[in-house]
């Protein structure tokens, strides 16, 4: 693998990245499960209006799963917002190569047509330097 990190378009390495951001997931949630279980006594939790006993374990587990919810809908509306402005951009791209076609085929004509004139004028100044030459010999 060439370049930082495990994320290498040119070698695959999408799926590495995928599959090492699964194992940590996998981790932390074992980890959390783990010390959940260890936790099980009550405790008494304040909701400003109320006082409740719950369990430890199923407000570790409640706060866990509410946690990655919200980081979860944050990600769904990263990755929506992505998708919209790669839609725009591939519009906006599309538009551009329409309208330009034309004028990039009208200047490689030019380009081509200059080309191929100034290759004539440079073999006309090889003959004028040709024939300026022999009339140096015969001179001599």
């Amino acid at each position: 693998m060439t370049g930082k990190g495990f994320y290498n378009v040119a070698e695959g390495g999408g799926i590495l990245k995928t599959q090492w951001s699964l194992i940590a997931a996998l981790v932390i949630a074992l980890l959390t499960a783990v010390f959940a279980v260890i936790n099980v006594k009550s405790v008494q939790v304040n909701l400003l209006f109320r006082t409740v006993n719950v369990p430890l374990i199923l407000l570790i587990l409640g706060c866990t799963l509410l946690g990655g919810l919200i980081v979860g809908s944050f990600g769904i509306f990263r990755q929506y917002k992505l998708q919209r402005e790669l839609k725009r951009l591939n519009t906006q791209l599309h538009t551009l190569q329409e309208e330009h076609t034309p004028a990039v085929e009208a200047y490689a004509d030019t380009a081509y047509n200059t080309s191929g004139s100034s290759s004539a004028v440079s073999t006309s100044d090889k003959d004028t330097e040709q024939t300026s030459s022999d009339l140096d010999r015969l001179s001599k």
